[in-house]
């Protein structure tokens, strides 16, 4: 029976295990070398360290700014169509009727036909707004008081601390009951439950506080057509209360004068079933609205627009940051190559040695590369490390949220390394075309 031959298989073997050792000693030899240099070595990784801890820091800081923003957004609802009501400016006023009353903003038969005609609307939230003193005993805050159904809740993502929200029954009888925000009840009922408790608005109605909200993400004027909204100090009470204890006309004495206005709906949250079904229903709301309103006092808010815009910033400013901080990077990147340069020329009789002893071109161009990417990858390594645990405490100290995405610091210290691999090149090529007799007259 034929012996097998093995010759081959162990000659690759012994090839292999030679490339290794050899690759070994090289990364030991440039250990070696970079260590006897500490400070300068600390130095010429420094720029790379810098750049790889600012491109993480400042995507977490853009990446957490980003999400604060979008979530602001998302609390609208994607699913939600914004319908505003808009006060008339004084020109628009002037042109109205010699009546004293200033008529202006959504109805109730805008509600009607716009929930009529849709089939693509799943409901509807109305609701009316004005600002009043809210008080309890000696605690007096000024609250936004807002008039609504029981959808409201669904249609803004609001959740309760304590209690109950606005039910139907509530809408059915008018009663004199309320939903207090976070704030508003902390503010007033500091040390006791506010549930059961009456609260006077305006210094002339009394709601029972059947609620308290939970605390929940201001709007922060969200879109152009939003004014900023804090609902953790807003009071709601059932819509059918608000007509009939404040009414559709409101009264205001001013400089002796009687200033009358009359706003049915302050604004309605239309919600609809499928994010895909938001664009069109929004156009169709306004064909219907602009029959009815000439001087289009009211504004239509998409916040599914609101945030493909946002994110599409986000990734401009991702972008913008990234690139700031690379330049970190080429900088480092440069002051490896000028330290590397210097290297050759002061190990210029160690290489004429080398080559006199018979290393090949490669081998000198190769040891100078494994010197490179040792001082790149630990410059990449430090860096990640203290933009890893930088934006922790970024946020612990400015309260802002950070956050650090997968990619941020692999990217960056890949580009890292990359950059010190192309700025290393050079040298490595002058070191390896020296001329070995030239070399040997240094030693």
């Amino acid at each position: 029976m034929p012996i097998p031959d093995s010759t081959d298989g162990g000659a690759v073997s012994d090839s292999l295990g030679a490339r290794t050792t050899k690759l070994y000693a090289m990364i030991r030899m440039s250990l070696r070398s970079l260590l006897l240099h500490k400070l300068r070595s600390f130095l010429t990784i420094l720029g790379l360290v810098i750049g790889v801890a600012s491109v993480i820091i400042m995507l977490a800081i853009g990446e957490g700014a980003g999400l604060e923003a979008q979530r602001e957004i998302e609390s609208l609802g994607i699913n939600n169509i914004i319908v505003r009501s808009i006060k008339p400016t004084d020109e628009d006023r002037k042109e109205q009727t010699n009546d004293r009353t200033l008529e202006y903003g959504l109805t109730f038969a805008d509600l009607k036909r716009i929930n009529e005609t849709l089939d693509t609307v799943r409901k509807i939230a109305p609701f009316r707004e004005f600002r009043y003193e809210t008080r309890y005993r000696d605690q007096m805050v000024e609250a936004r008081l807002v008039g609504l159904e029981p959808d409201y809740a669904d249609a803004n993502l609001l959740e309760m601390a304590e209690g109950r929200f606005i039910e139907g029954g509530d809408v059915n009888s008018q009663a004199n009951v309320c939903v207090l925000g976070a704030q508003l009840a902390s503010k007033l009922f500091r040390f006791e439950s506010a549930i059961g408790k009456s609260v006077q608005v305006a210094n002339k109605y009394r709601f029972v506080v059947v609620g308290v909200a939970a605390p929940k993400m201001s709007s922060a004027g969200a879109g152009s057509s939003l004014a900023a909204q804090n609902f953790n100090r807003d009071i709601y009470i059932p819509l059918t209360t608000d007509q009939k204890r404040i009414g559709a006309t409101l009264i205001e004495r001013k400089d002796g004068n009687f200033k009358r206005e009359k706003l049915e709906l302050s604004q309605m949250t239309v919600q609809v079933y499928e994010p895909s079904e938001v664009k069109s229903t929004a156009a169709a709301i306004k064909s219907l609205l602009a029959s009815t309103h000439a001087n289009e006092d009211y504004v239509i808010t998409i916040p599914l627009d609101l945030l493909e815009q946002r994110r599409a910033y986000q990734r401009i400013f991702n972008f913008v940051l990234g690139g700031i901080a690379a330049i970190s990077l080429l900088v480092g990147g440069i002051g490896i190559m000028n330290i590397m340069l210097a290297t050759v020329s002061e190990r210029t009789g160690e290489i004429g040695i080398r080559r006199a002893l018979g290393a090949k071109q490669s081998d000198i161009t190769l040891q100078f590369m494994v010197e490179t990417l040792v001082l790149s990858g630990t410059g990449a390594l430090l860096g990640a490390l203290i933009g890893l645990s930088a934006p922790p405490l970024i946020s612990w100290f400015s309260g802002r949220e950070t956050a650090v995405t997968f990619w941020a610091p692999v990217v960056a210290v890949l580009v890292a390394m990359a950059t010190g691999l192309v700025f290393g090149i050079y040298p490595a090529k002058r070191a390896a075309s020296l001329d070995p007799i030239e070399a040997l007259r240094r030693v």
